[in-house]
């Protein structure tokens, strides 16, 4: 199973870090390394209870109000993004291919300094 990890800018309303792979740790971790050195003051989150191991209490807070926006990111993926619809036949299980398609459409037109994995 893969999963997409991302980290979602309030302010500018942009995704600023993704990852994709396995279900783990590391790869939760990749996107949490950024927002750590980025100095992040607030990480809000899901119930995720990996979460609690990898990020600060003081930084973070579950509160399923602040989620929204990205949980609407996450849905007009899967809306827009038959690549990631396992049922149907756009689907593909290359991983390369599909962060390539992640960056394309969350970062076409801007600068691609910042790295998806």
């Amino acid at each position: 199973m893969i999963w997409v990890v991302s980290a979602y800018c309030r302010e500018n309303q942009k995704v600023v870090r993704f990852s994709v792979g396995k279900r783990t740790n590391k790869t939760l971790n990749q996107v949490l390394i950024s927002l750590k050195l980025s100095e992040a003051q607030t990480i809000f989150t899901d119930k995720l209870k990996n979460y609690r191991f990898l990020i600060e209490k003081k930084i973070h807070h579950t509160t399923t109000r602040s989620t929204n926006h990205v949980e609407r990111m996450h849905l007009n993926l899967r809306t827009h993004l038959k690549r990631l619809s396992r049922r149907s036949i756009c689907f593909s299980r290359s991983i390369v291919m599909l962060v390539a398609l992640l960056k394309i459409y969350l970062w076409g037109g801007e600068n691609t300094s910042i790295r998806g994995n």
